[in-house]
Parts: structure tokens; sequence; C-alpha cells
């Protein structure tokens, strides 16, 4: 996870963000052409910080994005007909899915058959709405059941690691907290060994942390022209 991570930050950044669609949401038999046309407005993942969860990005810097459980190619309409190979392959797909959305920024997909396993001890907190597979139905097939589906064998999920201006808000804030305390109150704070001169300057470097995510037009969510080549 480190190498990782490093390999999505550059230009002094450190910090990448966690996304994930847990499950992705796809109905049974559609395939990775048909869910991602699906999606043309806006990417079907979530920022997994529970206060900036509804954050919507619209560029990033760099992001690794893994998709897994999800069939490649759409099913024959015809019987005993063999389905016409794809002109891309999946991870073709989704990175000009990606590249659609995130232009000029830096992007790796992958894409897996395998679902995730959703077995005990897993915890079972899914919706009835979905099927064993994890797939989602239509409403008024549903079971009238509010409590969890606990029939869930395995769903597919697409997570995504990123380096985006939202991390600009997120560690300013950081720094904003830090800032406003009085540490000289804390006396276990600097006996433990931390010097009053160390708090500060890891202060202005994550002021400068935080910089590094911001972008070249004024914080509105366009990519950094230098970030963009």
């Amino acid at each position: 996870m480190v190498h990782l991570a490093d390999s999505l930050t550059f230009s002094g950044r450190k910090v990448v963000a966690a996304w994930a669609s847990l499950p992705f949401p796809a109905f049974p038999g559609s395939s990775l052409p048909d869910i991602l046309s699906a999606h043309q407005q806006d990417v079907p993942w979530k920022l997994l910080l529970s206060s900036w969860r509804e954050q919507k990005v619209s560029c990033c810097f760099a992001q690794s994005v893994v998709l897994r459980g999800v069939c490649r190619e759409r099913p024959s309409s015809s019987l005993g007909r063999q389905p016409r190979p794809p002109r891309e392959s999946p991870e073709e797909m989704l990175q000009h899915y990606l590249h659609t959305h995130f232009p000029g920024s830096f992007s790796t997909a992958h894409v897996l058959q395998q679902p995730c396993s959703t077995s005990p001890p897993f915890p079972q907190f899914f919706s009835p709405l979905l099927t064993t597979q994890g797939f989602l139905q239509d409403k008024a097939l549903g079971p009238s059941s509010a409590g969890p589906n606990r029939d869930v064998k395995s769903i597919p999920v697409l997570a995504a690691l990123q380096a985006s201006p939202v991390l600009h808000k997120l560690l300013s804030g950081l720094w904003q907290d830090l800032r406003a305390r009085n540490v000289r109150r804390w006396s276990s704070f600097f006996t433990a060994g931390v010097e009053q001169d160390d708090f500060q300057q890891a202060l202005e470097e994550l002021k400068t942390l935080a910089q590094c995510y911001e972008t070249g037009f004024g914080g509105d969510g366009s990519e950094d022209e230098a970030d963009s080549d």
C-alpha cells in the first residue's frame, strides 16, 4: 500500500484518499460497457470519510482504480451464439472512462472477474434489494423486509486511491485545528520528547503539504496545468 501511494504522489504530495463503491452498482447480466455508460454524469464511488462522503471531485492528479466482479461482455442475444470479442480490454474500457471524467490525470485501471466474497464473518449489512451475488434488483422485485439482507455471498466492488484537490481542504482543516491548540497546556505532550520547535516545524510542513493539493485556478476544481502534462 505504501509503494502504491508513493507511485500516485508527486510534486511534493504525500497523501492519497481512499474511495470505494461497495457494492458496485450493477444489475444482473449487465456488462462493463453497460455499467460505465450508465454513470456518465458522475462516478459511482464515494470518499471513505464519513464527513466528506458527499464531496464531489471533478479532477485529480493521479489515481489507481480496481474493479472486480463485473462481466466484461454483453451477453449474447441468440442462443448458442458466442459473443463477439470486445474492441477494448476491460482495463482499456475503465481507463477510457477515467480519462473522460478526469482528463489529463495519471490513471491506472485493473479489472478482475472474481467478486469480493462476503461469507461470514463478513458483516451482513446489505440492502434487501441485492441478490445473493450482490447485484441490484428492481425495487418492485425486492423483498419487503426492512432488515439487512443476510444472504449475500459475494459483491462486485470498485476501490480507488486518489490524489486529488479534496485533500487540500482536509489537510488545511487539520492544520488550522492544530494551530489553534495551545500545546503548552499539554505537559505530557512535551514530556514524551516533542520539542516546541519541532511541533512548529511539523505545522509548517503540514501547511506546505496542504498547499501541494491546491489547484491553479482558485480552487474551482480544475486541475493545475503543470500536473496535466
